[in-house]
């Protein structure tokens, strides 16, 4: 592993310069990795890892048409490379659990027959294996179980995949019963096409992703962008000129900057009155935000979050009442506001051909 210096604290990480391509196809050469879920991060990863010369097949069950539609327009092959969860368990050397974590306890029951000595059992979340309470899995103690967590989308795991460029996955053994655990997982991740692979836990991951997708990442972002449009709105400005100064320079301008060289740097490539001004107020926001992100760490290591998630997301009506809730956001005003400014983008037009092409449109990653 390479040594990189983390803000003054010494980490090792796992890049392609230590673990080659090369060497993932040869760790996997024997291997049949058998994607569970063609729904979220399944399609990019079982792709990505095709292309990469991986022996990969798809479990996905016909009770969800649509999937199994994608997964036959993606090229995968009923009867060859696509079969029944139950089927592709049994064939598979690695399960990879690419489910929907309120679809766990289920799909488990399943999988878990087919689990025998000497299999992986691979994640891409921590969810199912840390909250076993919760979703039923537990494991003999004669396979291996990985983490390989890509920091994005499956949308993103592809198109970064297909542009040269790899997202960052974390990476974390819990079983390691046929010795090669930590390799098995270190080549799932270069196969997939990780930019490079940090270690953690299976605890730290669910941990750390749920109270990031909960907070900066989605919730507190879409949180604070409807407050700033909302006050915008309430004294008189337009919903262009609200949306532009809320969202629109935000992602398509500042925080390309802070992705080049860091926050500092894009404060330097702004004026001096925006400089003083987010440098004045960044405190106030913090003071504000603080209490309500122990909040959420809180919900979270309590297992609240969990509990939620399990009691909700697997209702036989939860996509129905998804679909409600996702079409109150984007019917909202500023929303609006916002597909309307896209449509001005004199690029948007390719870009979405570009998305499309990838075959992972609108999928959000765990």
């Amino acid at each position: 592993m390479a040594k990189i210096n983390f803000g003054g604290t010494t980490e090792t990480v796992v890049t392609r310069k230590e673990f080659s391509l090369k060497k993932a196809q040869q760790v996997l050469k024997k291997e049949v990795v058998a994607v569970i879920g063609y729904g979220v991060q399944g399609p990019a990863q079982a792709l990505n890892m095709k292309d990469n010369g991986i022996h990969v097949i798809i479990g996905q069950s016909k009770a969800f048409p649509r999937d199994w539609a994608r997964a036959v327009k993606d090229g995968w092959v009923p009867g060859k490379t696509l079969f029944e969860v139950e089927e592709a368990a049994e064939r598979g050397t690695i399960i990879q659990m690419l489910v929907a974590d309120g679809a766990m306890n289920a799909v488990w029951k399943r999988v878990k027959p087919y689990l025998t000595s000497g299999k992986a059992l691979y994640f891409s979340h921590g969810f199912g294996y840390v909250y076993n309470k919760l979703t039923g899995v537990k494991p003999s103690s004669d396979v291996d179980v990985l983490l390989v967590a890509p920091k994005g989308s499956g949308l993103n795991v592809r198109r970064n995949f297909l542009a040269g460029v790899g997202i960052n996955s974390s990476f974390g053994v819990a079983q390691n019963a046929t010795g090669r655990a930590t390799d098995r997982a270190i080549a799932l991740g270069i196969a997939i096409g990780s930019g490079y692979l940090f270690p953690t836990s299976f605890e730290h991951e669910v941990t750390s992703d749920l109270v990031g997708e909960r907070g900066v990442l989605m919730g507190a972002l879409a949180g604070i962008m409807e407050a700033q449009y909302d006050v915008l709105r309430s004294h008189g400005h337009s919903p262009s000129e609200a949306f532009n100064e809320t969202v629109e320079e935000l992602t398509q301008s500042l925080i390309r900057l802070v992705d080049e060289n860091g926050m500092d740097w894009m404060y330097c490539n702004c004026s001096a009155t925006a400089q003083r001004g987010a440098l004045d107020w960044k405190p106030r926001f913090k003071k504000a935000t603080l209490p309500v992100f122990k909040a959420l760490y809180d919900a979270v290591k309590t297992q609240k979050e969990a509990r939620r998630v399990m009691k909700t997301c697997s209702k036989p009506n939860y996509k129905a009442q998804l679909d409600k809730e996702l079409a109150q956001m984007r019917d909202s005003e500023m929303w609006r506001a916002g597909a309307a400014s896209r449509s001005l983008r004199p690029h948007e037009k390719a870009r979405v051909n570009a998305g499309n092409a990838v075959g992972v449109k609108g999928r959000l990653g765990n």
